[in-house]
């Protein structure tokens, strides 16, 4: 009999890569992680850890076991939703995860029907990043995130979440009041190629995004400044510091004056995706909240 317990410390080795991260996110320690997969392999007969330099690595026999892991642990989440399914109504905790304009267009909102809806249902939200809303799900320590579509996210068809789509952002020209540009209706990014720009630190998505559309108008902007924050990013563009792409669902602060101008063409947008453990979808918990969601979106 396999116990599910090391088989989940043998999917969290392979998902962060390394024993040593595995263990720091189950709270165990390298040698008691080591020691479950070895067992795991006793059970089994066969050899799941080898020596790597000075470090140890899963085997090929560790890679096969792994394809029926994640099918195991999708079937088990079902099970647990058909368990559940059979209340008259949602109950317990729900934890939901996004990034802050996720949070606050769609989950935020979303809380608030659910308490006024189900009030044997308790919401907890968690404002993180995308890369970082991954792990949470993996390690069952939220069960929904609202994602955005960027590059490093675990595939679409990632047998161990289910990734759906739930609407396409469009980003918009940010102005100063007072720009020569800020009565169109639409301009060309290459119109603002010589412009100083204020774009997301290195790392941040809001800062691929701005870049992929620049190189797609055929310039490479001249980056002034660096900022995340969508009313940091107003209030520069406000003080005359540059021009910038702005997402159409991110709030401007009422106070600045800045225009926000159409971009000709192909327009570039960011996508939100719902995202929960693979087989989770249905438990009735989760499926009140999607359902929530889903009442927010524009018509």
């Amino acid at each position: 009999m396999i116990d599910l317990r090391r088989l989940t410390v043998l999917r969290a080795v392979d998902y962060y890569g390394t024993v040593t991260a595995a263990a720091r996110a189950l709270h165990l320690t390298p040698s008691a992680a080591s020691q479950q997969i070895r067992q795991l392999g006793k059970e089994l007969g066969v050899p799941l850890l080898e020596p790597h330099g000075r470090k140890v690595r899963l085997t090929g026999g560790a890679r096969t076991l792994l394809a029926h892991a994640d099918a195991i642990a999708s079937r088990w989440q079902q099970a647990e939703a058909e368990l559940h399914a059979t209340a008259d109504q949602p109950a317990g905790v729900v934890r939901l995860a996004g990034f802050p304009t996720a949070m606050c267009r769609f989950l935020g909102p979303a809380t608030a029907r659910l308490r006024a809806r189900y009030p044997a249902l308790t919401v907890r939200l968690r404002e993180t990043e995308t890369p970082r809303c991954f792990d949470l799900l993996f390690n069952g320590e939220v069960d929904i995130a609202v994602v955005e579509a960027i590059p490093g996210n675990p595939a679409v068809g990632d047998p161990r979440f289910d990734q759906r789509p739930l609407l396409d952002d469009p980003f918009h020209l940010l102005l100063p009041g007072g720009h020569r540009l800020a009565g169109r209706r639409c301009v060309e990014l290459a119109e603002v190629a010589d412009e100083p720009w204020i774009i997301g630190a290195p790392g941040d998505a809001w800062r691929v995004h701005v870049l992929a559309a620049c190189s797609a108008a055929g310039f490479s902007p001249t980056i002034a400044h660096e900022a995340c924050d969508s009313s940091l990013v107003a209030s520069l563009v406000d003080l005359g510091l540059g021009v910038a792409l702005f997402p159409n669902l991110a709030q401007l602060p009422p106070d600045a004056d800045v225009r926000t101008v159409g971009v000709s063409g192909t327009a570039p947008s960011r996508r939100f995706l719902t995202c929960t453990r693979r087989g989770a979808r249905d438990a009735p918990a989760v499926a009140a909240v999607l359902e929530a969601v889903d009442e927010l979106l524009p018509r």
